[in-house]
């Protein structure tokens, strides 16, 4: 029989509080990146995934991603509408805090993956099509890789991959996703001309405040008040202090400044690479992977300037490689005497962990892409995907919501 802990479960509901947090944060984190005739836009993406996600996520969402196993691919119906989902305790997730904490937990991971895909298509999508895209990424592409990664039986956890809090299911599929939506989508109109941030203040403090509900995406997936929570704490914060450094490190060399967007970038790249790891490596081990993937992401947004792919705001060299350096440096660096619930890196003499790490991010890249492309594919049949040339001139905080951001 299983006991709640008081303590577990007071962790666990506020690291959703934590977490909830994030999806607004990274409303104004892309908001000040945009231009000024869309920031309102951009945080209504963030503020809508809030909203429509916590819903799907009871009514159905919840029961695809964990729900009692249907051959390692995706759950059962059987906890539709939070049937079941109650006060006593699930053991096979988390045995000492009650079942419908860890949903609620699991939820808001649930609504900021979708929103950070929005930073790809910013200032061009049409806010329909966005809300249809939105439900139908969440329901065919984010809840079956939680269920393959995460639930009770799924595949991928049957493997043996380690995500300690979600940098395969949250940031390679929004990550990917974003690039695909990008290409589908085309460049923005005068692309280059213009296009800067128009906040870098309110892009820091949206940066900041993602940061701070890290803590609780990170520490909290330990799903306990325990030793593990703290490790991942730390291992959190200084991934993301080295990731900012690296980052800004590199800017100061190669454009003689060391510049606001670049050190937020490098922070979140950070960020995103521990992920995976925060409940596996040393702290020694999360600074590597912290330097080493801002290194990564600032290389791949070089890249990427270089394609006709308009990622407006980065989404895909930040999460999709930052998320994929992350995964593959855990088969590097975990080790059972960190977590003994895991398993050892290549580093530590078991070079099968990376390549399960390997297999894992193949999986989800491959079909996070092909799932985007034909979710992007059946918006198109029902709803432009684009605003008009008119709209996206005028800016869509005008010409979506009909309002404006700052009234002069």
């Amino acid at each position: 029989m299983q006991h709640l802990n008081a303590g577990d479960t007071a962790w666990v509901l506020a690291a959703s509080a934590l977490v909830m947090l994030m999806t607004p944060a990274l409303g104004f984190f892309y908001g000040g990146l945009v231009r000024q005739k869309n920031v309102l836009s951009t945080i209504m993406h963030s503020f809508f995934a809030l909203c429509v996600i916590s819903v799907q996520w009871v009514l159905w969402g919840y029961t695809l991603a964990f729900g009692p196993d249907w051959h390692g691919l995706i759950g059962s119906l059987a906890w539709l509408g939070f049937a079941g989902v109650g006060a006593a305790p699930n053991a096979d997730y988390a045995a000492t805090i009650p079942h419908a904490a860890f949903a609620l937990f699991q939820m808001m991971f649930a609504v900021i993956t979708p929103a950070l895909i929005t930073g790809a298509f910013a200032e061009r999508k049409k806010f329909g099509a966005f809300v249809l895209f939105t439900l139908l990424w969440a329901t065919f592409v984010y809840d079956p890789i939680a269920h393959w990664v995460w639930g009770h039986g799924g595949w991928l956890a049957q493997l043996g991959t380690l995500d300690f809090a979600g940098g395969t299911v949250v940031h390679i599929s929004s990550g990917v996703a974003a690039l695909v939506c990008a290409w589908v989508l085309g460049p923005r109109i005068g692309l280059g001309k213009g296009h800067q941030p128009h906040d870098r203040t309110m892009m820091l403090l949206g940066a900041s405040l993602v940061w701070f509900g890290w803590f609780g995406f990170n520490a909290g997936s330990a799903l306990a008040a325990n030793g593990l929570s703290a490790i991942a704490f730390v291992n959190t914060n200084v991934a993301a202090a080295m990731g900012a450094l690296v980052w800004m490190t590199i800017t100061w060399w190669r454009e003689k400044a060391p510049n606001s967007v670049g050190t937020a970038a490098g922070a979140v790249a950070g960020l995103v690479a521990i992920t995976t790891a925060a409940g596996y490596v040393t702290p020694a081990a999360a600074i590597l992977i912290g330097g080493i993937a801002a290194a990564a992401c600032y290389t791949a947004v070089r890249l990427r300037e270089r394609m006709r792919v308009d990622d407006a705001l980065d989404v895909f060299p930040v999460h999709g490689i930052g998320g994929t350096v992350g995964a593959l440096l855990t088969g590097i660096f975990a080790t059972t005497a960190i977590n003994a619930a895991g398993a050892n890196g290549l580093a530590y003499g078991n070079p099968r962990q990376f390549l399960i790490q390997l297999l894992a991010v193949a999986a989800s890249w491959t079909y996070t892409a092909v799932a985007t492309f034909v979710i992007l594919k059946v918006v198109m049949l029902v709803v432009p995907l684009r605003v008009s040339e008119r709209e996206e001139k005028l800016g869509l905080d005008a010409s979506q919501h009909a309002e404006a951001a700052y009234v002069v």
